[in-house]
């Protein structure tokens, strides 16, 4: 996301809470499971592409990815940080 001044501004689309960028530990975490062929989001579809970056809820529960600078603030494409 090129732009850091627009993340306060933006929401959950599940919840409604603030997003923050996700601490890169989560990340690493994630790209792990991408390749393992583990990741699904939240539409049960498994996630194949890499992860650059990801915005997280204020519960951490969802994360929403970022890829080549753009986030997907989809609610269907949300991933769960629930393991």
């Amino acid at each position: 996301m090129n732009s850091p001044n627009l993340v306060p501004l933006t929401r959950c689309p599940i919840d409604g809470s603030k997003l923050a960028f996700a601490e890169k530990h989560f990340i690493a975490r994630l790209n792990q499971s991408i390749a393992n062929g583990e990741l699904r989001d939240r539409m049960d579809q498994k996630v194949t592409r890499e992860l650059d970056a990801g915005l997280v809820n204020a519960s951490k529960t969802w994360l929403y990815p970022i890829r080549a600078g753009i986030p997907s603030l989809l609610a269907d494409e949300a991933v769960s940080l629930e393991w």
